[in-house]
């Protein structure tokens, strides 16, 4: 009998972030996102790679080491290890594979790429002479600078990130980008989930249409980079080489079989480098005669006080200051529910303060806490039997098995903040049934149907253990084993979202204890 096809690989990466300096919120973001989405790949029971990582290349880097008095290495060596693989840790990140661009496998497969860019005629010599941003290492169109104002006063300017620019002169490698106008508009056109969300299509389209300029991918006038496999006068423009992480992580020019199992993927950006992924990376992989990626979604800028967050401004905020005071499971709550993930969102100490303590503390929380200290004083802390259901019963398995198929939808569409949104319709249910069939009442006459009550509150907690376990892994695994469901029914990973709104699985019997709190009152 032939050998079955094994199935797709769900392959997830974020943006590689460069390692100029430590992480904030913005960077934890897309992370968080990212690993909302691959874990609830994982409870579906698919093949998942997650990967992140960081870019170590580039003139920005190299200056920043100078200025501290170290090489270039050792700069990122320490700022990796001590600021951004400790992030990972902060926020629970269940990544598979961290790709560092100094690590061999990505010197070996990105030039690997560039032989068979080179191979196809791909890439040609030539000089240029414009403007080059160092500090978003990316050459701007004269159509794209200005003269500084304030600060910036006596330099000029980009447009597109208000960084200052450079004017160079150099002989470089050029890509053909201009050969790939009308294959991308036809991309575009045939596939429109490409590039996501709407607004960000919208942008692209129209910019790919008003044409494309050959660009250049080499630099001559430093030596922090990859070299040019055929030239070692130059090397690999840094975001050319930043964009072949997600294949050199995957084993292009290095493992053929494991690259072919599992690209394409789907690619988290943020909206400021969406053309660098839809236009160019798609480009580069016609250019080698690979597949496009299944998707780009660019999603929106976190505002800080109504601005972007930078440097510059002094408004970034280092992920470990909200999460040492709202722990881990609620920053990954509020950045999935309070924010239109593919959209601009405006955060605050307040509105995260407010939204810990009514979705969480108030919400699922306090129901856990409440249906454990019921069972325990109703039932001894034995789960008991469900007697009959009634319309009250039956619209709570039909809710959660609704509330469970949109999440599962909306995390197709790429939408979290809508699987959250639906989700949470099973907390508000399920306070609302205790609250109308108050079994503190009911047990007075009818233990029957108290524990029919109690029964079916400890049910609707299972299915959000499963279903919230990609948003909030440490809470749901303490409500797993608070309802005697790690013993009953295995472990939470074990569960499978198909299953999750199936009925009248926790057995008769199984042991509820009362949990320590999952979300502590905080004083503001």
């Amino acid at each position: 009998m032939p050998e079955q096809p094994a199935d797709p690989v769900f392959y997830l990466t974020t943006p590689i972030y460069y390692v100029n300096d430590a992480p904030h919120i913005g960077h934890g973001y897309t992370t968080v996102m990212g690993d909302i989405l691959a874990r609830w790949h994982r409870q579906r029971g698919e093949r998942v790679w997650y990967l992140t990582g960081t870019d170590e290349h580039g003139q920005k880097v190299l200056r920043k080491a100078e200025q501290n008095n170290t090489s270039p290495q050792d700069w990122v060596d320490r700022l990796v290890e001590t600021e951004w693989k400790p992030m990972l840790q902060t926020l629970d990140i269940a990544h598979d594979d961290f790709i560092r661009t100094t690590e061999q496998r990505h010197l070996d497969g990105s030039q690997a790429f560039w032989k068979d860019l080179y191979e196809r005629d791909a890439v040609y010599k030539g000089g240029f002479s414009g403007w080059y941003s160092v500090g978003a290492e990316e050459f701007v169109g004269d159509d794209d600078v200005r003269d500084g104002e304030g600060d910036d006063d006596g330099f000029t300017v980009s447009v597109l990130d208000g960084s200052r620019v450079e004017r160079v002169t150099e002989e470089n490698y050029f890509f053909r980008l201009s050969d790939y106008q009308q294959r991308l508009l036809d991309l575009y056109e045939e596939h429109p989930e490409f590039i996501q969300p709407e607004s960000a299509r919208n942008e692209i389209v129209s910019f790919v249409s008003r044409g494309l300029r050959d660009l250049s991918i080499s630099r001559s006038t430093f030596d922090w980079g990859i070299e040019v496999p055929w030239d070692p006068e130059h090397v690999m423009y840094v975001w050319i080489e930043a964009l072949l992480n997600y294949v050199t992580a995957i084993g292009y020019g290095t493992d053929a079989e494991r690259f072919e199992d599992t690209w394409p993927a789907v690619h988290l950006v943020g909206k400021d480098i969406a053309r660098f992924h839809a236009v160019i990376w798609p480009a580069m992989l016609m250019a080698a005669g690979q597949p496009v990626p299944h998707r780009v979604f660019a999603h929106g800028w976190l505002l800080v006080g109504g601005q972007k967050m930078s440097k510059s401004k002094a408004n970034g905020i280092r992920p470990d200051e909200l999460v040492s005071e709202f722990g881990s499971d609620a920053y990954r709550y509020y950045f999935a529910r309070a924010l239109t993930f593919g959209s601009d969102g405006s955060i605050s100490y307040e509105d995260m303060h407010a939204r810990y303590h009514a979705d969480l503390a108030n919400g699922l929380g306090n129901l856990a806490s409440r249906v454990a200290a019921m069972i325990g004083k109703y039932a001894g802390g034995q789960l008991p039997a469900v007697d009959s259901v009634t319309p009250a019963e039956q619209a709570i398995i039909d809710l959660a098995a609704t509330a469970v198929a949109d999440a599962d939808d909306a995390i197709d569409a790429l939408a979290p903040h809508e699987a959250l949104a639906s989700l949470w319709r099973i907390v508000d249910a399920l306070n609302g049934y205790l609250a109308d069939q108050a079994p503190w009442q009911v047990a007075k006459e009818d233990m029957k149907r108290t524990g029919t009550i109690l029964a079916t509150a400890a049910e609707g907690l299972r299915v959000l253990a499963i279903v919230l376990a990609p948003i909030m892994p440490k809470a749901t695994e303490i409500l797993w084993h608070s309802l005697g469901a790690d013993i009953a029914l295995g472990p939470l990973a074990d569960q499978r979202i198909a299953d999750a709104a199936r009925w009248n699985q926790l057995p008769m019997g199984a042991t509820v204890t009362k949990p320590a709190s999952l979300f502590p009152r905080i004083e503001a």
